[in-house]
């Protein structure tokens, strides 16, 4: 049974991105995205007109003419909403915690792709998978996967990318659009996302709390890893402290943005104390002129 406050939430947070996915992101979605999924179909001779790019060399080497690859428009779209649920998400220094924040803007790309016709599935994982949702159309279906985002009760703590994309390998046998929603806490996982990203259109969201990039001065205060459960006492009042830590996570964004980079993969950052979608928006503005 689904408490009547968490349907109140869904609901409210229905309302509240109705204005973003309606006008803002409706158009844009549809022309990012829809369509953009092609299926060989079959070869026939080159004709002026046809594009270079689409010759079949190897046929066109057999045949001594050349020919041309024609491809079927997917019409269909289906999208991943691949999500961590591990505990470094309880955090927040913001409007949101990290975890309300990812489920809200997932929440506005499912309702995007409901809109389009499209299918959308849910994979939740911590340092295992927990749950999945496999795709389907259909408003229910789309608020089903808003409140498991939303009510899910994780078991595990800690993070596991690989095995999420892996498990998303295994249960998918068509192209999908992947969005992978994280605030990627954790390393090694540079070959899951390439392998991942050749077999999908893979979108990376960071979530990220300002904290988490800069102390403030605050004394000598104690912190917990949310994942491991390690506790330390930090003197923020330090200036050197308040220096490393800034320095070290500024290294680790670099890193992970260069391995997003070499990935090919295309990153949306979301911060808890900024509207996301701006961000969105951004995204979708760049994937418009990339493909124009």
């Amino acid at each position: 049974m689904i408490p009547k406050e968490l349907l109140k939430t869904v609901r409210r947070i229905q309302i509240r991105t109705n204005r973003l996915v309606n006008d803002v992101l409706a158009g844009q979605y549809e022309s990012v995205f829809k369509g953009r999924g092609m299926e060989f179909k079959e070869v026939r001779e080159y004709q002026p007109g046809d594009e270079i790019r689409f010759i079949d060399w190897n046929v066109t080497a057999r045949m001594d003419r050349p020919y041309v690859k024609l491809f079927a428009e997917e019409r269909e779209l289906t999208v991943m909403l691949v999500v961590d649920a591990s505990g470094s998400g309880m955090f927040g220094t913001g409007d949101k915690f990290k975890n309300e924040l990812g489920a809200e803007l997932c929440a506005v790309l499912a309702f995007s792709a409901i809109k389009n016709n499209d299918k959308v599935g849910l994979i939740m994982f911590t340092d295992q998978v927990e749950k999945y949702v496999p795709p389907k159309k259909g408003r229910s279906h789309v608020l089903r996967v808003v409140r498991e985002v939303l009510y899910f009760q994780p078991q595990g703590p800690g993070t596991n990318v690989p095995a999420a994309l892996q498990f998303l390998n295994s249960v998918t046998t068509r192209r999908c659009v992947v969005f992978l929603v994280s605030d990627f806490m954790t390393e090694r996982f540079e070959q899951a996302m390439r392998i991942a990203n050749k077999r999908h259109d893979v979108i990376a969201v960071t979530v990220t709390d300002p904290r988490e990039m800069e102390l403030p001065d605050v004394g000598m205060i104690e912190l917990r890893d949310a994942e491991t459960g390690e506790l330390m006492l930090v003197d923020t009042h330090d200036p050197e402290v308040r220096h490393e830590f800034r320095k070290q996570n500024a290294q680790r964004i670099a890193v992970r943005t260069d391995l997003f980079r070499s990935a090919n993969v295309d990153v949306i950052d979301v911060f808890t104390n900024r509207p996301y979608g701006d961000a969105l928006y951004r995204f979708f503005r760049m994937r418009e002129r990339r493909l124009a």
